[in-house]
């Protein structure tokens, strides 16, 4: 039982080093992961001359089959953004939907641009939005603002070609279709529970968190268009959404020749190509280059300007998930993910629960979700072995723990409680309430699809 339970110490002791480099220490999240992973991979007792490689396996397996992806979808977000596309999706919306329902416009607005864009980065550029809207309509902005982090969130933890559920689904050997398309079927209720539902028992909650007024200053430059010099409607949601469908258009090709026992011909292969995460999005910012630039006559070079620009911001980014797969491919290397088999090889837990557990307890103690979920591959793709999940659905259940109760040692929480200009306590009881709704809906969601499939 001892030689079970050692490994799982050195993890726990790992991630209380990797917690206090970063949180006390306040050093760089990457140099902090690296540090832990050699770390670990000495109190594991793995061979000196084994250490390196297995550090430099990790980074290489983790970015080789994702800093393409990564790279055009943060280039197909901000061609989209700087073209003025996501706000007109967002106000064309918000006028077809009118008062009353505006938050669930909010909430379609923000999911469709939520899929193109990164949390982060879909939350400066809604945050303008959502405070003009207040100011028109002389609603709290944290009203809108509920509805809208809801939706940025769960396209962040549920769907491809989002950082974790990408990772993860190369991770487990997952069809990233499925899992784009069980993503979609448990995103939908779970961000209408997180999102409207969810903001009326806030207002019970914390009703001066509905009083306050924000605070736009933290969110720095922000481009603001005319309506009428924006992209139509329709080519800016085609353009956001053109990765998801090809990918979406994939999985069918799949599903109609699994049912239907067709063989594979010229037709299918060419689909199964664009289909590809890499080539949907490489296709998807061709179109982008053209509809939200050549067409609308802005120069080439500004274009490009955009696309460099958003290459820049995620570098860090790029790196930090590398260092997650770092620290994931030590704990494989090191036995740790057998001492987690053996531990539970008899246990009547789902790996579905297991992984949500698992992901759910490393998101608390280490902040990024995205580092959480990947930590947590290393630590139940043995449980995998001779189970009959669905490996889409571990995704998702992995996706969904990663989010759960966002605190102080994530960006996120520090950033919706400035946007807001909420207390601490105020931040506590709606954005980490709100994570935490979307965290267990999703595992529910999880479970129930599997109960059909």
């Amino acid at each position: 039982m001892f030689e079970n339970i050692f490994p799982l110490i050195i993890v726990a002791l790992g991630v209380g080093v990797l917690l206090l480099l970063i949180t006390k220490l306040q050093i760089n999240t990457f140099i902090s992961l690296i540090i832990t992973a050699f770390l670990v991979a000495l109190a594991l007792g793995m061979p000196l001359d084994e250490i390196v490689s297995s550090i430099e396996s990790g980074m290489g397996a983790t970015l080789g089959s994702i800093a393409l992806i990564f790279g055009f979808g943060a280039i197909l977000g901000r061609l989209v953004a700087d073209a003025g596309g996501a706000q007109r999706i967002a106000i064309t919306l918000i006028d077809k939907f009118g008062e009353k329902r505006i938050q669930w416009a909010v909430v379609i607005a923000s999911f469709i641009i939520g899929i193109a864009l990164f949390f982060e980065v879909g939350l400066v550029l809604l945050i303008p939005i959502v405070y003009q809207i207040a100011k028109e309509l002389k609603v709290s902005p944290l009203y809108l603002g509920i509805p809208m982090t809801a939706a940025l969130s769960v396209t962040h933890g549920f769907l491809p070609p989002h950082p974790g559920p990408t990772v993860i689904a190369q991770q487990y050997e997952a069809n990233i279709g499925m899992v784009l398309i069980y993503g979609i079927i448990i995103a939908i209720p779970t961000v209408i529970i997180a999102g409207p539902l969810f903001t009326k028992l806030a207002q019970k909650i914390t009703p001066d968190s509905f009083n306050k007024t924000g605070d736009m200053t933290a969110i720095g430059e922000s481009k603001s268009f005319k309506i009428e010099n924006t992209p139509g409607f329709g080519i800016s949601v085609l353009t956001s959404l053109f990765p998801v469908i090809l990918m979406a258009l994939t999985t069918i090709v799949d599903l109609v020749q699994d049912l239907g026992n067709v063989s594979d011909n010229l037709l299918f292969d060419i689909i199964h190509l664009i289909g590809q995460p890499t080539a949907a999005l490489l296709i998807s910012v061709l179109l982008a280059i053209y509809t939200m630039g050549v067409q609308r006559n802005i120069p080439m070079k500004q274009v490009m300007t955009s696309a460099e620009e958003s290459i820049r911001a995620i570098g860090m980014m790029l790196l930090i998930i590398g260092g997650g797969g770092v620290l994931k491919q030590v704990l494989i290397d090191g036995g740790v993910g057998d001492a987690v088999a053996n531990l539970f090889a008899d246990t009547q837990m789902s790996p579905l629960v297991l992984a949500w557990l698992i992901a759910a307890i490393l998101r608390i103690a280490l902040g990024s979700a995205t580092v959480a979920a990947l930590t947590t591959a290393g630590l139940v793709i043995p449980l995998m072995q001779g189970s009959a999940v669905d490996p889409a659905l571990m995704v998702l259940a992995t996706g969904a723990g990663s989010l759960i109760a966002s605190h102080v040692n994530d960006a996120g929480f520090w950033m919706f409680k400035e946007f807001f200009g909420l207390s601490v306590k105020e931040t506590f009881a709606t954005w980490t309430f709100l994570e935490t709704i979307i965290s267990v809906v999703g595992l529910v969601g999880v479970l129930v699809i599997n109960m059909f499939v």
